[in-house]
């Protein structure tokens, strides 16, 4: 083993069994029997050390999302997706921790992996007309929700004790996000959903189709177009489903 995974190995395991989730440098160097010098050679300073700790631990619940493929219902991949994250969260609460910690200036390569498969498969739904809103404020609304229960299931379990609370609360969320199934809505429902759904899968046609016939500033100005179209809709949409759950 090269000195830098054994430096990278010591300092996971010590993030792991520490109480608070922290680490010294002088603790890292000392179980991995090297020289301060050696450690910031490889990793910069402490949060270089720690961003490594962050992507390396991480890297497994990446893999199964590399190697998994897709399959031809996005949305499903979404739950998925959810799911899983908040499962690792829970099998590695230091770490998890300690990847969305604000003290972390620069996020962990891992994280905007994450972000970027997520905002795939969002683009994915998008070209099947699935989608309410675009792909980037719909990523954003996931993240922050799934990031938002991972945290308190991990740092509250006292308080967050309901088994159901993360699948309750990924449905509130999808269904702001996603066209409501037709067996699942009010034909009223669907035909709201119809607009944003539209735009935002001619947008994704548009991006994957390089011969579109537009220039690249006529392209530009069609995608601001239908940002705004699936953006209005979608936000009418939205409120009118929070008015009816809330009436």
């Amino acid at each position: 083993m090269s000195t830098r995974a054994r430096i990278l190995e010591v300092a996971a395991d010590l993030v792991a069994k520490s109480p608070d989730g922290g680490a010294s440098t002088r603790a890292v160097c000392e179980a991995a029997q090297v020289g301060a010098p050696a450690l910031y050679r490889y990793f910069g300073d402490k949060e270089g050390l720690l961003s490594a700790v962050v992507d390396h631990g991480f890297d497994a619940y990446l893999a199964t999302k590399r190697e998994r493929g897709d399959t031809a219902d996005p949305v499903q991949d979404l739950r998925d997706g959810w799911d899983s994250h908040v499962e690792f969260a829970l099998r590695n609460p230091n770490l998890y921790r300690l990847m969305n910690s604000p003290a972390m200036r620069t996020p962990p390569a891992a994280a905007l992996e994450s972000h970027r498969v997520l905002t795939r498969d969002l683009e994915r739904a998008a070209a099947q007309g699935m989608l309410r809103i675009a792909p980037e404020p719909a990523a954003q609304m996931i993240m922050s929700a799934n990031v938002g229960v991972a945290l308190m299931l991990v740092g509250r379990p006292a308080t967050f004790t309901d088994d159901s609370m993360s699948v309750r609360v990924r449905d509130a969320v999808h269904a702001a996000v996603f066209v409501p199934e037709a067996g699942d809505s009010k034909p009223d429902d669907v035909g709201e959903a119809q607009i944003p759904s539209a735009a935002n899968r001619l947008r994704a046609l548009l991006h994957g189709s390089p011969r579109a016939g537009l220039s690249k500033a006529e392209s530009a100005l069609m995608a601001e177009w239908l940002d705004r179209v699936s953006n209005a809709a979608g936000s009418r949409a939205a409120d009118d489903a929070e008015i009816d759950r809330s009436g």
